[in-house]
């Protein structure tokens, strides 16, 4: 086995052979305890025991080259061959009286020479400020000093590899071209930072490589980058080098994007999970379907299911390994740019699926990182996740909540994200989680919430905001936790919307229901406006309703197959009225009856020319264009989705006729009338108290229309009101939507 050395670029081959009579007298002895901390792995700074230092007689050169057949000193073209030592470690001692500027002479086998940079003749290529802001925690660009990066360092082209691993009592690089053997590479610790850090000359992008730790129990093993911005495509696991030279077309969105509040505009998100929205589909691929299907149906963002390297397919990418890499099993992170990029052009924004909750126990990963708990807290009982059998992240540690900071700034500010929806934010909330008594223990105010996560969300969110003008973060959070969406100013987490559980939960419930039956069960389709300005809300259909038996939105619905699709049109008009932001997980825009699988993903077949029903489920895809289009363009369905002043219920309590209406206002008080009729029977003249402030109603959307799959029971002329009173024929199992018209 030998290592590969990489030539300098100005040498053109081999090096001659040198005379025999050359070698100068071997250097100082080694102390042998640092001779076998070095070549155990386990020494703090190599850096004082290879290269070249002053000692009494000259220069001491002492160079680590396992397998080498000879090494050599350069200096100004003539070389020195050095004494072996044994053990791969060559020393020799010149009469110099200073250290020159050389290179390496080295030969593997029955190779030749070839003349390389010695890493160890390096000046740290870390600053004194990156260390100082690592260990306050405030390093919001911590991508940029940890890692690996190609550089150029003291005029030498070559890669900076950094890495925190505190515990570690010695950590070298392992790589491809070591054959996975860090003997030859030790780095160096920087003071009490914790970070260790070596430059490698000559190294460059599409390296593979891990970090070798040898913990203080003298355990040696094999860790990827924590900090690394390319895998390699699983089920491979290496961290990758890479620079990015991607040239963003985007500006005129990123310059717009944050002229309007989130919760003030129209906010329709269509959620998608890459690898199996086409399967077997690239990055670069997905730019040329997704953008312009998405934006064909009018939804002004996608929300993509983590993108983050994972190890395992069907974890759907929640438990995340590469933190910072986007999964190379559909391209580069330049072709994961290429995509938001085009999804930019096309006037749609970017939301991201991130997962700071927790992480898998995958050896070769975050888990245990340099022999002991280090990403995790030490305490078992709240390091593992009782749920998914992960590790949580301690929050309470400065690093460990820079880290993940720092990754949710990195993936806005690098890869231009519009928005994070932050995953499992319940389980980071309370200290009890998932778990029994005895399994956990208060905080110091004898309370179950995590002080030490709402900290971090708490900064997490004002740094983004800070950093980010335009980005939206978005809870994930289950709980009725006071504050989600509140300003952190003001003692809240400082999220910009929340996930409306309930509201999912609850109206699902009753459409799930037998029409006889939901006159029971009216109140959970209302109770949701009890909270409903409670937080900034999107309401959510999102993956999680669709798979693990749940079965897909439409094989919810009761009844025939027509019942079944008039149900889900008429909740989609309900939905997509209701104040709230809307989600909506790809496959049930076309009423896919099947649950969603990670490895197949849509069944567009179902849209097929020859399949006999397609004509139906295309039907309902032409109710989310339509949906989508007059939300768009009716500021009542969006501008107030905050402010209370905004709604108005017209039928709350109509429960024996499973009916409800409401109006919503924009800011200038005109208004849009919804009514759905969930009951399977057409009801005539419907009165419904409206007020005389509008002269007459003109129906603008009703679910049932033929061209939907519906019956085409519609209310084809304006309605005046009387006396305050409008009358409308409700179609059945259908939602109706009705704008002012001036006659």
């Amino acid at each position: 086995m030998a290592l590969r050395d990489t030539p300098l670029p100005e040498t053109a081959g081999p090096v001659p052979s040198a005379p025999a009579d050359a070698a100068p007298p071997p250097a100082p002895a080694l102390d042998p305890t640092d001779r076998g901390r070095l070549l155990a792995g386990a020494h703090h700074d190599p850096h004082a025991l290879l290269g070249a230092h002053p000692v009494p007689g000259g220069i001491a050169f002492r160079a680590l080259r396992p397998f080498a057949r000879e090494v050599s000193v350069v200096v100004d073209g003539a070389r020195t061959p050095l004494v072996s030592e044994g053990d791969g470690l060559f020393s020799g001692l010149l009469p110099l009286d200073a250290v020159p500027a050389y290179t390496l002479a080295v030969a593997y086998g029955e190779d030749a020479a070839v003349e390389v940079h010695d890493p160890y003749r390096f000046l740290p290529a870390l600053g004194e400020f990156d260390l100082h802001l690592i260990g306050e925690g405030r390093h919001e660009e911590l991508w940029t000093a940890l890692g690996a990066h190609p550089m150029t360092h003291q005029g030498v082209t070559g890669t900076r590899f950094t890495v925190w691993a505190p515990n570690a009592q010695g950590v070298r690089l392992a790589a491809d071209f070591t054959h996975w053997d860090g003997t030859a590479f030790p780095m160096r610790s920087l003071g009490s930072s914790g970070v260790w850090e070596l430059f490698l000359p000559g190294v460059g992008e599409g390296t593979c490589y891990k970090f070798e730790i040898h913990s203080r129990y003298g355990h040696r093993f094999l860790k990827a980058d924590p900090m690394a911005r390319r895998t390699e495509a699983p089920p491979n696991t290496a961290s990758v080098v890479t620079s990015s030279d991607y040239v963003w077309g985007d500006a005129e969105w990123l310059e717009r994007r944050a002229e309007v509040p989130v919760h003030e505009a129209p906010f329709s998100v269509y959620e998608v999970h890459l690898p199996s929205w086409r399967p077997g589909s690239t990055y670069r691929q997905l730019a040329e379907q997704l953008p312009a299907y998405v934006k064909d149906l009018g939804f002004t963002h996608v929300e993509l299911m983590p993108v983050a390297e994972h190890p395992f397919g069907p974890s759907w990418g929640y438990q995340v390994t590469g933190f910072y890499a986007p999964t190379a099993r559909l391209g580069s992170p330049d072709d994961f740019k290429f995509l938001v990029d085009a999804l930019h052009r096309a006037g749609i924004g970017v939301i991201m699926d991130w997962v700071p909750a927790h992480f898998p126990k995958d050896d070769w990963a975050l888990a245990r990182f340099d022999g002991d708990p280090l990403y995790e807290p030490g305490d078992s009982r709240r390091a593992e996740h009782p749920d998914w059998g992960t590790y949580t992240f301690d929050f309470a540690r400065t690093e460990v909540r820079n880290f993940l900071v720092a990754n949710a700034v990195y993936w806005c500010q690098e890869f231009h994200i519009d928005g994070l929806r932050v995953d499992a934010v319940a389980s980071m909330l309370y200290l009890d989680y998932s778990r029994e008594d005895g399994q956990w223990e208060p905080n110091a105010h004898g309370g179950r919430e995590d002080l030490a996560a709402v900290a971090f969300l708490q900064e997490m969110n004002a740094t983004v905001y800070r950093r980010c003008p335009g980005v939206v973060t978005i809870a994930e959070e289950s709980t009725a936790w006071g504050g989600v969406t509140r300003p952190t100013d003001t003692g809240g987490l400082g999220f910009g919307l929340k996930w409306n559980m309930g509201w999912m939960h609850d109206s699902l419930e009753y459409v799930a229901h037998e029409p006889v039956h939901r006159k029971y069960h009216h109140h959970e389709m209302t109770f949701a406006m009890v909270y409903a300005y409670s937080e900034n809300y999107v309401l959510p259909i999102s993956h999680d309703e669709v798979v693990h038996g749940k079965q897909a939105l439409v094989s919810k619905m009761p009844g025939d197959w027509w019942q079944r699709r008039a149900n889900v049109r008429a909740y989609l008009g309900f939905m997509w009225a209701h104040p709230g932001k809307q989600l909506l997980f790809m496959g049930q825009e076309f009423a896919q009856g099947a649950e969603w699988s990670e490895e197949q993903g849509p069944e567009w077949w179902l849209l097929d020319d020859g399949y006999h029903s397609a004509g139906d489920h295309r039907g309902v895809r032409d109710l989310v264009r339509d949906l989508n289009a007059h939300y768009r363009a009716t500021p009542a369905l969006w501008q107030r989705d905050t402010d209370p002043a905004g709604f108005r219920w017209v039928a709350v309590d109509a429960a024996d006729d499973n009916v409800f209406a409401f109006l919503r206002y924009d800011a200038e008080g005109r208004p849009l009338l919804a009514v759905s009729n969930f009951s399977p029977v057409v009801r005539h003249a419907y009165a419904l108290g409206v007020g005389d402030d509008v002269v007459a109603w003109r129906e603008i959307l009703n679910t049932d229309a033929a061209h939907y799959g519906g019956g085409n029971v519609t209310n084809p002329d304006p309605v005046k009101p009387e006396d305050g009173l409008v009358r409308l024929t409700l179609p059945p199992l259908a939602t109706v939507w009705l704008a002012p018209v001036d006659l």
